[in-house]
């Protein structure tokens, strides 16, 4: 078998180090030295060749770009892109497989000209963080056995394909599952009866094999599913404002099959949205319309439920805010993939297959690969914002709601002149979901007090962050991120260094 090259980019000052430990153990690696191999410049022979114009072939015949982004921007001059960041844009610019690692560094401790590649990169990959090497490797090569999965070099059994050791068929609700045969028929013409047997149905849909049921059997038909995954359940809540701030005029938690959360949870956020009503000059019935497409909420929430990881403690969640629409998941795109794919026709890479297939036949799923572009452009077609897909620990979805003043960049604009430097400072080092003490040290800050009174409270006050566990202020395991808002804030401060 041939071995995908890698191309392993940093500024060699920097990471001399670490590229050689990351080369060795790449190389050694009983699985990864079978599959992979590393490219060092480092290594090559003395050649009658520019080096820039070496490393930029290089890329060319790499299957993988693998760059490390630390403090230093590199050698070029202040009107020049670094060999690092020429490197970044020629392997985007040739579609490679992007693997990014950054030290855990602030911005204030970074080159102003390395924090604008970090902020182009973060557009188009999923990043990781790292603080030592052996957290490099580790999340190296947590991702290069991710990219053989998905590529499908080597096979391992996803969740939903798992049989679990204790559930049989009397976990089966027979009365969902004949209900599943006659939608099935009707939209996608399934071909058995709805007189089959659960085993008979089961079995058709890879869900059932030699007595065992797989978790797709019963997250999709059990009769009770959180008996047995107690975080599939969805979380559904409505705010007053901006962001998640007490009081909560409305919060249900939902349970039951997949087809059911998906049911109740679109219910809820359809009766939190405006509903126009028009004329019947040309109808008999009274047409009407949602501010957001019922297409456009439908197919988010079936996304969010049908391709979260569910192997996290964490659930899906339906927020709805003043000017929008947000669905939460816990979950990530395949590996190589960006959000401005999904902005694009692409194939069909469900996380669950087992489980999107009948959400498929029942007509949930209209097009299987076509969800996202189908909510492009329904959204623009109502006239509405774009939408936002962001990929960070978890995939969150952004619709906007029509004719409602947008926390986005103008609020971000008029926010950013008002909140003092300390909170400027907390909102640049904040990335995804991080605690008290992780701030702290990110800041470099000892004094407890000094930070939640200086820097914390007053961007919680602000809506410039939020609590993940809004229920339990004083959680051991709270933690803090960016609202929308912040993350508008932050843009403009980072376009400004």
């Amino acid at each position: 078998m041939q071995k995908r090259n890698i191309f392993i980019s940093s500024v060699q000052s920097e990471f001399s180090e670490e590229r050689k430990a990351l080369s060795s153990y790449i190389s050694a690696d009983p699985l990864l030295g079978k599959f992979f191999e590393p490219f060092l410049f480092e290594q090559l022979p003395a050649i009658d060749q520019r080096a820039d114009e070496l490393y930029l072939n290089e890329i060319a015949h790499c299957d993988i770009y693998l760059g490390l982004f630390g403090k230093a921007y590199g050698s070029g001059k202040q009107k020049d892109f670094s060999p690092t960041e020429q490197e970044f844009d020629e392997a985007t610019k040739l579609h490679k497989t992007r693997l990014i690692f950054l030290t855990n560094d602030s911005p204030e401790q970074r080159d102003a000209r390395q924090n604008k590649l970090i902020a182009k990169a973060q557009e188009v990959v999923v990043r990781r963080k790292f603080n030592h090497v052996e957290e490099l490797k580790s999340a190296v090569y947590a991702s290069l056995v991710r990219y053989l999965e998905e590529q499908e070099i080597i096979r391992t059994s996803p969740f939903d394909a798992s049989f679990h050791p204790k559930a049989g068929l009397e976990d089966i609700d027979t009365d969902k599952l004949q209900s599943f045969v006659k939608l099935a028929q009707l939209k996608r013409g399934f071909p058995l009866p709805e007189t089959a047997s659960a085993e008979q149905i089961l079995t058709h849909l890879n869900l059932y094999d030699s007595g065992r049921l797989t978790h797709a059997a019963l997250l999709l038909f059990g009769k009770a599913p959180q008996r047995y995954f107690i975080n599939s359940e969805v979380r559904c809540a409505s705010f007053a404002g901006y962001s998640v701030q007490k009081p909560i005029p409305s919060y249900k938690v939902f349970k039951g099959n997949l087809f059911e959360l998906v049911d109740q949870a679109l219910e809820f956020a359809l009766n939190k949205l405006d509903y126009r009503i028009e004329t019947r000059a040309e109808q008999v019935s009274i047409p009407g319309s949602y501010e957001i497409p019922m297409a456009v909420v439908a197919e988010a929430i079936v996304n969010a439920i049908a391709h979260r990881d569910y192997t996290s403690n964490a659930s899906v969640q339906v927020m709805v805010f003043r000017d929008r629409l947000e669905i939460l998941n816990p979950g990530a795109l395949p590996i190589g993939w960006t959000t401005e794919k999904l902005k694009q026709l692409h194939n069909s890479v469900p996380a669950n297959p087992l489980i999107a297939q009948p959400l498929y036949l029942a007509g949930y799923i209209e097009r299987m690969g076509t969800g996202t572009t189908d909510i492009l452009e329904k959204c623009l077609s109502a006239g509405l914002q774009e939408p936002q897909f962001i990929q960070t620990e978890e995939f969150r979805t952004i619709l906007y709601r029509a004719g409602k003043e947008q926390a986005g960049e103008q609020v971000g604009e008029q926010v950013g002149e008002q909140v003092g430097e300390q909170v400027k400072v907390l909102l640049l080092i904040t990335n995804d979901e991080m605690s008290v003490l992780e701030l702290m040290t990110a800041l470099n800050l000892k004094g407890r007090r000094n930070f939640l009174q200086h820097y914390l409270y007053p961007a919680l006050e602000a809506a410039l962050m939020e609590r993940t566990q809004p229920d339990a202020p004083k959680s051991p395991k709270q933690k803090y991120r960016l609202t929308t808002k912040g993350m508008a804030v932050k843009a403009r401060l980072i376009k400004q260094t």
